[in-house]
């Protein structure tokens, strides 16, 4: 079995001191260029492999970053971990997955548990926590929020600026003929579901559409299940709407179900959306019109902050939040009168 090439053994083979090719491994400018080429080219040729887990140590550093999520059982969150995970990885970090089920005591062991310096950095979408309540428990370790919450001034946050998507979203569904347009996905003191509900109404005002409680179905979960509960009994009042906004496409491929089985056609009937531009609804049937984020962005944006503070050993206590936009865009598809087109 072949042995692993160590620093010395690079050192002897280029003819230079152990403390240059630790140089050039660490791209020290104090180096000169033939030098570094040579080194360089040493190390390639011995396939030599820097002890990264060694200066993690010694940097007071473990190489684990959390991932603290609701949950990852709908597809977004599943594609967000996926992106973030793949993101990490070219950061040397290795993400763990801490699941909170959107429960206030779980969510809060994010900040108290991990946030004693556990791992060397934190991406934490809260559902439950307010301001206020994060802000209270300040990390020892640096961390991004996710989401739409309102969140603490000396906090990073990384977001789709959910209020205008689903004002342009609205938009979208008055501009193709809809009045009567219906909004699955309320959930009260919700980051996503208050920032989407107000970009609703938003555009609702904003052409003369009066604004209809009997309109707002709240759901519990933002599941399929949820979503095809909610469209049925959308379908069950005296005056149906002509369109429903479903604040995220996991509910919305439920409202098509609900719509098929009631024999309602869509978009004839019924024109429906959703939010997040999942798999699912390219392939549904009809496809599925929805607001796409940009998620490498998102998790690009989000990994670049959480690394530079790594790098700062800088946690939230102390510090000036950066909140950074991620980029979205309407796709129009079938379920309201466009095409079917894949991503």
């Amino acid at each position: 079995m072949a042995m692993t090439a160590r620093l010395v053994d690079v050192a002897e083979a280029a003819g230079v001191s152990v403390k240059t090719v630790s140089n050039v491994v660490h791209k020290s400018p104090h180096v000169r260029p033939g030098t570094r080429a040579r080194v360089e080219q040493v190390i390639k040729e011995l396939d030599y492999q820097p002890n990264r887990a060694a200066r993690q140590l010694k940097a007071g550093r473990t190489g684990f970053i959390a991932l603290a999520l609701p949950e990852i059982k709908t597809p977004y969150f599943a594609e967000l971990t996926s992106r973030i995970s793949e993101r990490a990885k070219k950061e040397e970090l290795v993400a763990l997955l801490e699941l909170t089920g959107a429960d206030p005591v779980m969510e809060n062991r994010v900040l108290t548990r991990l946030g004693r310096g556990v791992v060397d950095g934190i991406v934490f979408s809260p559902l439950t926590l307010t301001a206020k309540e994060i802000s209270d428990h300040p990390t020892s370790v640096p961390m991004v929020l996710l989401g739409e919450r309102a969140t603490p001034p000396n906090h990073d946050h990384v977001a789709v600026r959910s209020v205008d998507a689903a004002r342009r979203m609205t938009e979208h569904l008055i501009e193709v003929g809809c009045q009567r347009i219906a909004a699955i996905g309320h959930v009260p003191n919700q980051g996503t579901a208050s920032t989407r509900l107000a970009g609703y109404r938003q555009a609702l005002k904003a052409a003369d559409i009066p604004f209809d409680d009997d309109l707002v179905v709240g759901v519990s979960t933002y599941s399929r299940s949820a979503g095809f509960d909610a469209m049925n009994s959308l379908l069950g009042l005296a005056k149906k709407p002509d369109a429903v906004f479903c604040f995220n496409d996991t509910m919305a491929i439920g409202a098509i179900r609900a719509c098929h089985e009631a024999g309602v056609k869509v978009p004839q009937d019924i024109a429906i959306a959703g939010f997040d531009n999942t798999e699912e609804g390219v392939y549904s049937t009809p496809t599925l019109t929805t607001i796409a984020p940009d998620l490498d962005a998102l998790a690009d944006k989000t990994l670049t902050i959480l690394v530079q503070r790594i790098g700062q050993s800088s946690s939230n206590a102390n510090q000036s939040g950066t909140s950074v936009p991620v980029p979205w865009h309407l796709v129009i598809r079938e379920s309201t009168g466009g095409p079917t087109i894949h991503p």
